[in-house]
Formats: C-alpha cells, structure tokens, sequence
C-alpha cells in the first residue's frame, strides 16, 4: 500500500471515530434531555423494534458503503475532468468545495421529494413514526447508491479532491446525526445556531406528518438556502408534532426494503 492509500485510509478511520464519538454523545443526550416524549408511539426512543428498524438499514448501508459507494467515489475522483483553476485549492478550495456540495446536495434532496421516482426510495427515511439519531442512519440501500452516482458525477465535473469529499461526508454526517436528534437544547442557542446552520427545530418540522411541511426545509448543512429559494416552511416545531409520511404508515423492516419496488395505486 502506497502512501496516498495510506492517507486515505487513515482520512477513513479518523472520520469514522468521530462519527461514532459524536453518534453516542447525541444518543445518550436525548435519552437524558429529550425535547419530545411521545411521536404516535409509547416511549419511541425505547422501541426495540422501531430501533431495530432503523439499524438493519444502517447496517445494510455499511456493507454497500463498503462494496460500492467507495470505491465509485474513488473511480470519480481519479477520472474527473480536471477543471480546477489554481484559485481553487488549499484552505480555502476545502471550503468552496464545501459551500458547492452543500448548495448541491440541497437541491439533491429537494429532487428527492419532487420527483417520484426517487421518492419511491426516500420515503422510506421519512417512514419512521418519531426522530432521533437513529432516523439519520436509516435509509434505503436503492437511495445511498443513487446518491453515490449523483455525487461522482459532481466529482468529475468539479474535480474535488477526495479530501474534500471525506471531509464533506463526515461534515454530513455530524450535521444530521445533530439535527435529527430528540436532544432538548437551550432556546436561545438553538435559534442562534439556526442562524446558520440546520438544528432539530428546523429539520423536524421536514419530518412534519403533513405534506406541506414534508416537503420544505430541505437544507442539510447550512440553513441558509431554504429562505434563499423559499422552501423554508413557516411551521414551528412543537412538542407534540405528529411525524411521519402523511396517510401513510411505518412498516416492517423486510417491507421497507421492497417497498420502493412495488407497484402503487394510480
């Protein structure tokens, strides 16, 4: 193994360390301080089979991640177009490259509600009957390969660096882990912080049980896109709010993974 794999691999590691240190501390916090105690079920957060739900997604992602994501990811680094001015490096190329797949992977997620086809994979995220850091982990195989074909194309247009694709991913990661969870936070640093980038109060109401609010709030990063393309919903989040899909229920772990491809009504 050559240095550059070297280097890779430890971008890797370290990033997964602090996915991981950052996934207990959240679990444990919204276990201790919840904001919402109830979400259309008894004690959500204590549902052993909602939680096993949402880890056999994870735990199938984990395997594909493996097998495929990286290794595409990869594939469109080394072949990308190479349009990459001198301007567009370094520190400040990090954070560009940050900002652009940010901006990006907001209309991503929009185009994952507009268009059917897509939705078909990413209702199944939005399935999950209550939210914590456990619904940031859950999503179908058929979207995270969608999603990884989306993001080489990026990557070879753009040329960004697998640096800056580590680093945007484990920024992703963080950010959802911190804003799908049920952690109880004081209110005046939440709005501060929503100033800027995207917290619970803002990402549940995209969880809303209400098609109107499911389909706004599609920031993952930074909030300052929603009020820029005006998809930010207007709902404030409360306690009691009723998430889900609306007129639609959760289901069992093995129909959830066919459920995409089976025909629907109309």
């Amino acid at each position: 193994m050559n240095g550059m794999e070297n280097a890779v691999q430890a971008l890797i590691a370290g990033k997964s360390v602090v996915v991981a240190i950052w996934f207990v501390l959240l679990f444990a916090g919204e276990r201790l301080a919840p904001a919402a105690m109830s979400g259309g079920t008894e004690r959500p957060m204590a549902d052993r089979h909602r939680l096993a739900r949402n880890i056999g997604l994870w735990l199938a992602n984990v395997a594909l991640s493996l097998a495929i994501v990286v290794p595409v990811s990869n594939w469109a680094v080394a072949n990308s177009l190479g349009f990459r001015p001198e301007w567009w490096t370094g520190g400040w190329g990090l954070l560009l490259d940050l900002l652009l797949l940010d901006f990006l992977i907001y209309w991503w997620h929009r185009a994952n509600h507009v268009w059917p086809f897509l939705w078909r994979f990413h209702e199944v995220h939005h399935l999950d009957r209550f939210l914590d850091t456990t619904t940031s982990i859950r999503f179908h195989f058929g979207e995270v390969m969608l999603s990884a074909l989306a993001r080489a194309g990026v990557i070879v247009l753009f040329g960004i660096p697998l640096a800056s694709v580590l680093a945007f991913e484990a920024l992703v990661l963080v950010a959802a882990l911190f804003h799908h969870s049920n952690l109880r936070l004081p209110p005046a640093l939440e709005a501060a912080l929503a100033r800027l980038i995207i917290t619970p109060s803002i990402h549940w109401v995209h969880h809303h049980r209400r098609r109107a609010d499911t389909d706004s709030n599609y920031g993952t990063v930074l909030s300052i896109w929603d009020p820029i393309f005006a998809t930010r919903s207007r709902t404030v989040r409360s306690p009691d709010m009723e998430i889900g899909v609306e007129a639609t229920e959760e289901d069992t772990l093995p129909r959830l993974i066919v459920r995409p491809f089976l025909a629907r009504p109309g």
